[in-house]
């Protein structure tokens, strides 16, 4: 890991640097790192940078990004300092969901490309010292993979219990409620069988059979076909759903509105998961992380307790369903929540940290203030929470840029299923959809999957076609060839807080802290390991605020800050962040 360490300070050299934390000597460096830490990972000492490949890069100009794409951008990704690429799917799949509807494991979505490019890929991230870890969607296949064909066939196929039926003559099934289908049933019938299958997301994701041992060692099988190829790493969608109460009880009313609490961590799923360690995750080193961990810590260190031989760290939402989009949401609601979580990790186990995904608007939006005069400050102070909590921060592309919400104003411009299908519910339900497009400029997925903004030419530069889904309007200001050139851009200080981060292994594994919890406006905490403290202060509103730690700041020395002159005492201007070694 230490010779990782220093390859990324050499590769990242050249970037320029405003700050005096950043021009750390090699002596102190190498004593820094040298300091004594049990229990240091890969993973854990990882930035994880999210891409979004239909929306990444388009190399052959059918409007879709693709493997090529993603590869001929291999020396910007290196450029920011990142260790390891989460990967959305990028299987065989009809995309009724774009890719988490699987039709084949073993072979690339044309769209993106061959097996060839996905190598070269590997390979090319390999040479840059970056990690890849797989999206590996396996609560769900498409039905349109071989085994739902066959599974649907007739009662007696081998492939039956691949899935879950329920055969008409038992009556109605009990009631499951589905996210993503229009009339929120999570029960399809089917006329071939005479029977009812199961998906709690749309009627093209059939529900697999986890229950069903040979199920299991199918995706065994196809996790090490991708491990063997150097895969580093999984990303397990929607895996808190896998374990299912196959005597479908009957749930209270109203369940529909805590859905996790009915369908996550259900019977067998550690047995499970322990099982797929056992087989596959303990022969190889690599990152595991499954979507959803429980809703308290004690639930979400099962999965991540070393003792218990499960997954590499948790990724849990209380987070990031934190205020429910409402713009102003209670920070020291925030400040506690993350604090809450932290705490029940202090000792053992690993987080992940992140404010945006595939399935968030955009971080700035969602967070900070998009609005033009704030977006540039608010993002770098977000930037800088991901960058010095503990935890493994994940962080999603565009988001180095500041990008934005699209905000779309009419629903034929959204390309995702479930935006289409509860507006189509709304519409059913004669419920108002002014609001309910307007309840989408803050919340719809697609916000968060509108095309890279490379540069000021047509398409944001992403792709001499048309584009699968519009580019934001703001891309002739808010682009990569812009923010390059602009050493005060969100992109160079990304740069700034991913090399200070590594230059600090504090900020990775040092001791968290939270002070002044009851301040409304600014976030402060402490970060300490081994004689060394480092002070963060974060004002999350658009005004003037004064944070008060009882700490005397006139010794401290300024790491980095995201305004050119930063702040020198605790009074902030809106949306600033400052670091500094006490």
């Amino acid at each position: 890991m230490r010779k990782n360490i220093i390859q990324l300070m050499i590769a990242t050299a050249a970037i320029t640097m405003a700050c005096p934390a950043c021009q750390n000597s090699n002596e102190k460096q190498a004593q820094n790192n040298s300091d004594s830490i049990g229990g240091r990972e890969w993973w854990k000492e990882a930035i994880v940078y999210q891409v979004y490949p239909r929306s990444f890069k388009d190399n052959d100009g059918d409007g879709v990004g693709d493997l090529k794409g993603i590869i001929s951008k291999l020396d910007y990704l290196k450029s920011l300092g990142i260790d390891a690429i989460w990967l959305n799917p990028v299987y065989e799949s009809p995309n009724f969901d774009n890719g988490y509807d699987v039709s084949d494991y073993y072979n690339i979505l044309k769209q993106f490309g061959t097996m060839q490019d996905f190598d070269s890929l590997l390979s090319g991230l390999h040479a840059r010292n970056i990690k890849l870890v797989m999206d590996i969607v396996v609560n769900h296949s498409s039905s349109e993979h071989e085994w739902f064909k066959q599974s649907r066939s007739s009662r007696t196929n081998p492939y039956r219990d691949y899935y879950h039926w329920w055969n008409a003559e038992r009556g109605k099934p009990t009631p499951r409620f589905s996210f993503f289908d229009v009339n929120g049933d999570a029960w399809k019938y089917d006329t071939l069988t005479n029977a009812y299958y199961l998906h709690y997301f749309s009627q093209q994701q059939p529900d697999l059979n986890w229950e069903n041992p040979k199920l299991r060692q199918e995706v065994y099988k196809m996790m090490r076909f991708w491990l063997d190829k150097g895969v580093d790493g999984f990303r397990m969608d929607a895996f808190q759903y896998v374990a299912k109460d196959t005597t479908f009880p009957v749930f209270p009313e109203g369940y529909e509105k805590d859905v996790a609490k009915y369908y996550g961590t259900g019977p067998h799923l550690h047995d499970y998961i322990q099982e797929m360690n056992k087989e596959v995750f303990g022969k190889y080193n690599l990152m595991t992380v499954a979507e959803g961990a429980g809703s308290l810590p004690e639930e979400a260190m099962k999965f991540v307790d070393p003792d218990r031989h499960e997954l590499s760290m948790a990724y849990h939402f209380k987070g990031i369903d934190y205020g429910n989009f409402d713009p102003n949401y209670d920070l020291v609601g925030f400040k506690k929540l993350y604090s809450y979580w932290d705490s029940g990790f202090e000792d053992k186990g690993w987080l992940a940290i992140f404010l945006a995904n595939h399935d968030q608007p955009r971080m700035v939006s969602h967070w900070g203030n998009d609005a033009p005069e704030f977006r540039d400050a608010s993002s770098k102070m977000l930037t800088t929470f991901l960058m010095t909590m503990r935890g493994t921060p994940y962080y999603y592309y565009g988001d180095e840029l500041g990008m934005t919400n699209i905000k779309f104003d009419n629903i034929e411009d959204y390309r995702d299923i479930e935006t289409l299908n509860k507006y189509a519910q709304a519409k059913k339900n004669g419920d108002d959809l002014v609001k309910f497009i307007e309840d989408k400029k803050r919340s719809a997925r697609d916000n968060g999957r509108t095309p890279f903004q490379w540069d000021s030419s047509a398409n944001a530069g992403f792709s001499t076609g048309t584009p699968w889904l519009k580019v934001n309007p703001n891309y002739k200001t808010v682009n990569a060839a812009a923010e390059e050139n602009d050493a005060n851009s969100s992109l160079n200080y990304f740069r700034k807080v991913t090399k200070l981060r590594k230059d600090n292994l504090v900020l990775v594994y040092g001791k968290y802290t939270l002070l002044d919890k009851d301040n409304p406006e600014i976030y402060a905490y402490t970060r300490e390991l081994n004689e060394k403290k480092i002070l963060i202060l974060l004002n999350f509103k658009s005004k003037v605020a004064t944070a008060y730690t009882g700490i005397d700041l006139s010794k401290a020395k300024l790491l980095l800050g995201n305004y050119a002159t930063p702040s020198t005492g605790e009074t902030l201007q809106p949306y600033e962040a400052v670091i500094y070694e006490l």
